[in-house]
């Protein structure tokens, strides 16, 4: 349900007044960087999870105790409780601190804190394509020596994680804007990628979703940098006496990209500002949607002091981001990639991008993120879908929701010609290991753990094929 939600700035001061403090879910993506933050800064840190992973091992192997599963005890001596919005009331660390009342605050609500210790942070929001230009943003600003503190909501391999701690005032990080997360933010530059209906469970109408950019917009303090070609972002901006700053490609915009070449996967382009070459860019990664994200990271390193050839130069040397069209393997001449797109406007960019790239054949192996998104957006993913040669729907991850919808995968499959619905990642392994062909593209693809079935293929046919 849509709420009026507000900055709630009653905590600013807290970081002032303790030395400790206790992360639940530390190995989350957006919890391990503030981890990494405070650690750096000289707090004591500890934390608890459920899941190993990469970022929990990036944290121990930096001294902090982490503690596997929920224990009362895990808590003792913290002074802070910091938790993600997937931690419920009845969480045994969370009832221990309101019992030993011991402050306890929401990560997003923690990213705000931090975020108004920097005199510039630069938030990117946007329905899509945030992780992969807050990581070219950061990479610019890194490589080019501005020592920002970056938040990256995936592993940027220049770093190798998701998050860099800087000795300079700049921070970057991303601003979702689920659940209004975004409102507990308050930076000096806004970042506005792009304004489209999603998260329908909570905003319930795209008015709604408007309402809330324009709101995250007033509580930016210098500037905004808006997708001049998305109608939707620029009317988010109505209402701001900030010095409004667009890029896209029409002739109007501020920081126009004009694609001069295309060798069938990467795009070469000038970006003009305020129509003089700031810079000429090959990218490395594929698709005109990374163009438009690079655009948008070239225009707020360029309001921060970089100069024209460097942004160049660290946009060339942008590799991606984890699971943003990451390529896992080549056996017997059949490419595997996995990528996070959820939505159908990511989906159809990213499956455009493949299209082009000269695959005999493309095969996506798409996972459904909620029942509400694949109810409410049935048909825009059937497009999207439609694009590819060979497409196969497994079950919808529930993620937070039950499925008062009435809504399963053959639903999706009956709209997409061709295409074949496969319940589980075995099934799917088993089928497309058996049927690809060289030459072909295997792209797994969605927002949940479709990641575990890409591995699966990849590790399938390089057995198959070594031996």
């Amino acid at each position: 349900m849509y709420l009026d939600k507000k900055c709630d700035k009653s905590y600013d001061s807290i970081l002032d007044h303790v030395s400790r403090v206790h992360f639940i879910g530390i190995g989350g993506s957006g919890m391990c960087p503030l981890a990494e933050i405070l650690l750096n800064k000289g707090y004591q840190v500890s934390g608890s999870d459920i899941s190993d992973g990469d970022t929990l091992q990036r944290m121990i192997s930096r001294g902090v105790p982490v503690f596997m599963g929920h224990k009362a005890e895990n808590i003792e001596g913290a002074q802070l409780i910091v938790y993600t919005a997937a931690v419920k009331s009845d969480n045994p660390e969370l009832i221990a601190a309101k019992e030993k009342n011991i402050p306890t605050v929401e990560r997003s609500v923690m990213l705000g804190i931090i975020s108004r210790r920097y005199s510039k942070t630069t938030a990117v929001s946007g329905t899509h394509g945030k992780t992969t230009t807050t990581a070219m943003l950061s990479q610019i600003l890194i490589g080019s020596g501005k020592e920002p503190t970056a938040v990256i909501g995936g592993k940027l391999p220049a770093i190798g994680g998701n998050s860099y701690v800087g000795t300079s005032d700049i921070m970057v990080c991303e601003a979702c804007e689920y659940v209004d997360s975004f409102l507990q933010i308050t930076p000096s530059v806004a970042i506005i990628l792009n304004v489209d209906a999603d998260h329908l469970d909570y905003f319930e109408n795209l008015d709604n979703i408007k309402k809330s950019f324009g709101k995250f917009i007033a509580q930016t303090t210098d500037a905004v940098i808006v997708n001049g070609d998305d109608e939707n972002a620029l009317s988010c901006t109505v209402d701001t006496s900030l010095p409004v700053i667009t890029f896209g490609f029409n002739e109007k915009c501020d920081y126009r990209g004009v694609i001069t070449s295309q060798n069938s996967v990467y795009e070469t382009f000038d970006i003009l500002h305020k129509g003089e070459v700031l810079c000429t860019v090959t990218l490395s990664v594929p698709g005109v949607h990374n163009v438009c994200n690079a655009l948008a990271a070239a225009a707020a390193a360029h309001y921060l002091g970089v100069p024209g050839d460097e942004i160049a130069k660290h946009l060339h040397a942008f590799q991606g981001v984890h699971r943003r069209f990451e390529i896992l393997g080549k056996h017997g001449g059949i490419t595997v990639a996995d990528d996070f797109a959820h939505h159908p406007t990511e989906i159809k960019a990213a499956l455009s991008a493949a299209m082009g790239m000269g695959f005999r054949k493309v095969w996506n192996v798409f996972q459904p993120h909620t029942f509400s998104r694949t109810a409410m957006l049935l048909n825009d993913f059937a497009d999207a879908l439609s694009i590819v040669d060979e497409a196969i729907i497994l079950e919808i991850l529930p993620v937070r929701e039950v499925n008062t919808y009435n809504i399963y995968n053959t639903d999706l499959g009956k709209k997409i010609p061709g295409s074949k619905c496969i319940d589980t990642f075995e099934q799917a392994t088993e089928y497309v290991c058996e049927n690809a062909q060289p030459g072909d593209l295997i792209l797994t693809m969605g927002g949940g753990n479709v990641y575990m079935c890409a591995n699966m293929i990849n590790d399938k046919l390089s057995k198959k094929y070594e031996s």
